[in-house]
């Protein structure tokens, strides 16, 4: 499972810049970038984030300096610096001042996101899932976890698939709360992959089509996140 949330982008080179923050965004990440420190101490003064990506070598601030005045006030954010440095020396001061990993250019994208959600995994703890229910009121219906079924006005319950009933039970516990995507993948098909994720939207649109006589009940799609059972009261 990817674990997603806010990054600090600190690159000076406007096109690396825009490239690492453009995949990085492709992969579930908010993405905010700056191209110096001071404006990244600015940046996360008014807002915090899930980890920062400095590059050492910036001007106004360097990475060295934006991390040490960054502890003054948050001793928690995880840092991952990049540069064109190697030296022993450099890594040693990037750890000393409390940075959680150290990656030297040219790298892939496939390397840095690797980095970035091990840091992740081991300073974000797991969100606990919220404990389902036997049974649900979904509008005028009635939904029946251990049976898989649907009831409403019509003579027959609606019977669900195992996928079907597992998220829309998960969407039921998190009721008028969004789910993150990675979340659902994680707890129902035991994998992010891209086929897993159309997969995902596909059952989704079989359980909106399922709810759509229910004027009061929708699932919303929140745009970079994950879904969201609305119920009206």
């Amino acid at each position: 499972m990817k674990l997603k949330g806010s990054i600090l982008l600190l690159e000076d080179d406007a096109n690396l810049g825009f490239i690492l923050a453009e995949h990085l965004e492709m992969n579930g990440f908010t993405v905010r970038h700056c191209a110096n420190g001071a404006d990244g101490l600015a940046a996360v003064r008014r807002s915090s984030a899930s980890l920062c990506l400095v590059d050492v070598m910036m001007p106004k601030k360097d990475g060295f300096t934006f991390v040490r005045e960054l502890r003054q006030f948050d001793q928690h954010v995880p840092v991952i610096f990049l540069t064109a440095k190697s030296l022993k020396e450099d890594r040693i001061e990037g750890l000393r001042l409390g940075a959680d990993d150290y990656i030297t250019k040219p790298f892939s994208m496939e390397e840095l996101l690797l980095r970035i959600n091990a840091v992740l995994k081991r300073t974000q703890p797991e969100p606990k899932p919220k404990a389902v229910q036997p049974e649900y009121r979904i509008g005028a219906l009635t939904f029946n976890v251990a049976r898989s079924t649907l009831h409403g006005s019509g003579p027959k319950p609606i019977k669900l698939t195992t996928k079907e009933s597992e998220l829309l039970a998960m969407l039921c516990s998190h009721r008028n709360e969004t789910v993150d995507r990675g979340q659902i993948l994680s707890a129902i098909w035991n994998s992010d992959s891209h086929y897993a994720a159309r997969s995902m939207d596909v059952y989704v649109s079989k359980l909106r089509k399922y709810l759509k006589k229910e004027s009061s009940v929708s699932i919303v799609n929140i745009h970079g996140k994950g879904y969201k059972l609305l119920v009206d009261p």
